[in-house]
């Protein structure tokens, strides 16, 4: 689901239903590789609370990020 920048995974929060304290809507999260995760329809992010946890993928949308961008999420981690 979620695209990758120079090895990378961003994605977009459109809806945060039930998960209020964790996710930001139109917030950039990171997304991490989980094959398991996405036979579920599932999609592993870093939150808010800076830990990865599983969402339903319907609650994002992968993004590209300019070069720019991407180093300085990198960065920022």
């Amino acid at each position: 689901m979620a695209k990758r920048t120079n090895g990378q995974q961003y994605v977009v929060c459109v809806s945060n239903k039930g998960y209020r304290a964790s996710l930001v809507v139109r917030r950039i999260y990171r997304a991490k590789p989980d094959a398991e995760a996405a036979k579920h329809s599932l999609i592993r992010v870093v939150d808010e609370s800076g830990e990865d946890y599983l969402y339903p993928e319907k609650m994002f949308v992968a993004i590209d990020l300019p070069r720019e961008a991407g180093r300085a999420f990198r960065a920022a981690s």
